[in-house]
């Protein structure tokens, strides 16, 4: 496997005492990571009073019997573009695979699906993403701040935002009470 591409499909969770407030409890959905860089979707936090019908209206796209699910904060880079990942039965015009675990799509083609009932069974939407350059999320992944957890469907469709980072812990055997922002010094 190519080195430069193991964290496609996985989830990096951020440590406590991140040193980027946008990034405290952080849940990303890693969905591409080469040699050019790399680019997730934050599950971690959801937008205060923005749903999916929202974003709908915006598109003047009838809602359907789609829910209002909430919106995710997908990260800080280009915070107005939005994402949806969705599973894998279901593909559109930019639909991009992600390590054969789900899709990455994001144009109104998804939207208007999603409405119509005739989308991905499952799908969850984000408005931004996190975003490295090459050789960054290299740099930043030797350095404590991030950890990395194996990419589960469960955790992108059925956990709530608010309790996927805990989960995300628990499911690789780590309690994240016991974890602290500081280390010891001789």
């Amino acid at each position: 496997m190519d080195k430069t591409a193991f964290l496609s499909g996985q989830f990096l969770l951020a440590m406590p005492g991140m040193s980027d407030p946008r990034f405290e409890r952080a849940v990303i959905a890693m969905c591409s990571h080469d040699a050019n860089g790399a680019i997730g979707i934050g599950l971690g936090a959801t937008l205060d009073g923005l749903g999916f019908h929202d974003l709908l209206a915006q598109f003047e796209i009838e809602r359907g019997d789609a829910p209002n699910a909430p919106v995710h904060f997908g990260g800080p880079v280009e915070p107005r573009r939005g994402f949806v990942l969705h599973s894998s039965d279901w593909g559109g015009q930019d639909s991009v695979d992600v390590a054969g675990l789900w899709k990455l799509s994001s144009t109104v083609d998804v939207l208007r699906a999603i409405a119509e009932g005739r989308g991905p069974s499952q799908w969850v939407v984000a408005l931004g993403y996190a975003g490295w350059d090459a050789g960054q999320l290299e740099g930043e992944l030797s350095r404590p701040g991030w950890f990395n957890v194996v990419g589960d469907t469960g955790l992108l469709f059925d956990t709530d935002a608010d309790d996927r980072w805990t989960h995300a812990f628990a499911q690789a055997g780590v309690d994240p009470r016991l974890l602290v922002a500081e280390t010891g010094r001789a």
